[in-house]
This record gives structure tokens, C-alpha cells and sequence, in this order.
């Protein structure tokens, strides 16, 4: 159903070209946009006119036109006037909204197959055969970005992306809960994930520029058949959530470069829990106090660098090297050692995504 504003501005358009006032109203004779400040009161004519076999008749100094929307009707139409020139522009206003139906009502059969594609409500076959109803190409390059904010209403954004996007029918922007703005985007042949990010970018500014919020954009891959776009959406949302856990820095992220935290969040949270009693006996890196921590992190950071480590914690290299035995006196890991680095520091990351989950849980 198209919205009063729509209908609004549509005959208000009209108005200006024609100046003949005009008044759409649905089955019940309610006004839903008129030119006219005070329409007058023509609800029982309309119920009349619904009933009659006339599409069009003149009653009261109007013109009453019937907007179908295939076999069905859908509003009334009045033309204020009588003459010819005006049952003219009635003619022409009713089949302004009757293809503005048709347009809306393809652009929501499109949206429909967008959201069911994304969840996976269709079977292989229906895919195929509703995309090819609706002119939808099956076999070119696609990826799926999630646009996330924090306000609960979606609908803002949803506008503010559509407008970013621009008139491109090849692209889909859709919305599946009260978060989340989902664009399927369509690749040019010379386009890659360096492109990909690029657009995030835009997106996201187009929706901080509208908010001023916020905002979180993740991508899943970039895949090839319309039936694998629901794995590149799902891809995107996992990227979300790993990012809040792992890399709460990044505002635009890709499923591609999650990395080792992608593997850790599908991980049993009873194996997670194991895995950290073996590696720190029971203790938890939360019992490390701040200096061990940040020495840990920026021995990481560094890439195991004890001289540049050193440096950037303004001690002595000495003193780094007295904290790192230390530490492997305590958890039996050295750090220097790239076998123990990396368990250790698959450690910590286990320990994030179970705080994580934990709080999930409340």
C-alpha cells in the first residue's frame, strides 16, 4: 500500500500542472490526501460509486475516477469540476496511481524474496523460479552488508542507506529486524572486497551523517549464485558479533578478515572453560594485575619484539625480560617462544568470547 505522503505528493504535483484539485479516498469514503484544505463530506457517494458498475461519473461538481490495482480496487479519486478538461485530468491522475501501485507493488514482491532468500524460507527451486519472475539475475556476483545502530527503530536508516544508494535497481535494501539495514550489492566485474569496504565506508557515513550514532557495518563474501547470497548474509552477521568481541575497534568489518576469532566463537563454551583450567591451572587472566596485562598486550602488538616492546613501555629492556620470566614461572608459557605465545594468546582470546557469552546470558 502506498503511504499518504506518497499519495500526498503525488497529487499535489498534479495540482500544480493541472490546478484542478483532486482528493484520493479509500473504500470507506475517508480522506487519504486531498489538494483541497476542507474537502467536503462525499462518503456516502463514494459508497454508491463503489457499488455501481461506472468507472468514472460525475456527482456534485466532481469527477469520481475507480484506481485499480490489477482487478482490484483500491482508492477513489475525485476531480473537482465537470468539464471535459477536467475528466481529463482525472483520467490521467487515476493512472498515475494505479501505476504507482504497480510500481510499489512490485518494489514489495522484490523486498519479500530479498528477506526470505536472506533466512532461508525458500526451497532451491522457488529461488530460482521467483527470481526469474521477478527479473532478478541469478547468476552474478553479490555480497551482503549489515549496517547495525543502537536505536531500536530501524526505519531512519533504512531511508538514509536507500537514499545512498541511489535509483540502482540491480541493489536490494531491506531490513529483517528492528536493528539491522541489509543491502545485497551487486559487483561490477572489475569490483573486489578493496571496493566492498569502500562502500561500507559510505554506507556508514551516510547513516552517522542522518543519526549522528553509533554505527557498526560488517560484510559476509563476495559470492557468485543467488542462492548462496543467505551464506554471504550469514557470514556478515557472525562478523558482527565477532567483532564486538574481538575487535571492538573496527566500525566496518569483513568476514574475511576475522581471523582466529571466527574459529573461537563456534567453540563449545564447556570445551572453552577446559581449555583455560589446563592452560592456567585454574586461574584466569583476569587474576593478572594492569602491568602484567598491558605488558602482555603490547609484547603482542609488537609481534614478540623484546627490544621494541621495551621501548614503547619506557623500561629498561632488563626489566621486560624479569616480567616475562615472571609469567612463565606462573603459567609455565614463555612468551619469547612462539609456540607458547600462541596459546597463550588463544588463551585470552577464549576468555573474551566467554565473558561474552556470559553476558548474553543475563
Amino acid at each position: 500500500m502506498i503511504s499518504n505522503q506518497i499519495l500526498q505528493n503525488t497529487i499535489d504535483g498534479l495540482r500544480e500542472i493541472t490546478r484542478v484539485d483532486l482528493c484520493v479516498l479509500d473504500m470507506e469514503g475517508q480522506v487519504l490526501a486531498s489538494t483541497e484544505k476542507q474537502p467536503e463530506d462525499n462518503s456516502s457517494e463514494v459508497v454508491a460509486f463503489i457499488a455501481s458498475p461506472a468507472d468514472s461519473q460525475v456527482v456534485r461538481g466532481y469527477q469520481f475516477f475507480k484506481v485499480f490495482d490489477e482487478n482490484q480496487l483500491e482508492y477513489i479519486l475525485l476531480a473537482k469540476g465537470a468539464s471535459d478538461d477536467v475528466y481529463m485530468v482525472g483520467k490521467m491522475a487515476a493512472f498515475q496511481l494505479s501505476s504507482l501501485l504497480t510500481a510499489y507493488k512490485e518494489r514489495f514482491d522484490k523486498d519479500n524474496f530479498i528477506k526470505n532468500l536472506l533466512l532461508d524460507n525458500l526451497l532451491l527451486v522457488d529461488i530460482y523460479n521467483r527470481a526469474k519472475k521477478l527479473h532478478i539475475p541469478t547468476e552474478v556476483r553479490r555480497v551482503v552488508f549489515i549496517i547495525e545502530s543502537s536505536r531500536e527503530k530501524v526505519n531512519a536508516a533504512l531511508e538514509s542507506v536507500r537514499v545512498h544508494s541511489g535509483t540502482k535497481a540491480k541493489d536490494f535494501v531491506t531490513a529483517v529486524d528492528e536493528k539491522n539495514v541489509i543491502v545485497v550489492k551487486e559487483l561490477a566485474p572489475h569490483e573486489s572486497y578493496e571496493e566492498m569496504m569502500k562502500a561500507a565506508q559510505g554506507m556508514k557515513a551516510a547513516v552517522f551523517a542522518e543519526e549522528g550514532e553509533d554505527i557498526h557495518v560488517a560484510l559476509g563474501t563476495i559470492v557468485g549464485e543467488i542462492k548462496e547470497v543467505s551464506r554471504s548474509y550469514k557470514e556478515a552477521r557472525m562478523a558482527l558479533d565477532v567483532g564486538r568481541i574481538f575487535f571492538d575497534d573496527r566500525d566496518i568489518i569483513a568476514y574475511s578478515s576475522l581471523g582466529i576469532g571466527r574459529l573461537i566463537y563456534q567453540l563449545p563454551i564447556p570445551l572453552c572453560k577446559m581449555f583455560i583450567r589446563e592452560i592456567f591451572d585454574g586461574r584466569s587472566p583476569d587474576d593478572f594485575d594492569e602491568e602484567t596485562l598491558t605488558t602482555i598486550n603490547k609484547f603482542f602488538e609488537n609481534s614478540l619484539n623484546v627490544s621494541e616492546t621495551s621501548r614503547q613501555l619506557y623500561i629498561h629492556r632488563n626489566t621486560l625480560v624479569y616480567r616475562l620470566d615472571k609469567l612463565q614461572k606462573s603459567t609455565g608459557l614463555d612468551l619469547r617462544v612462539f609456540e607458547d605465545a600462541i596459546t597463550f594468546k588463544i588463551a585470552l582470546m577464549v576468555v573474551k568470547y566467554m565473558k561474552y557469552m556470559e553476558t548474553l546470558d543475563y
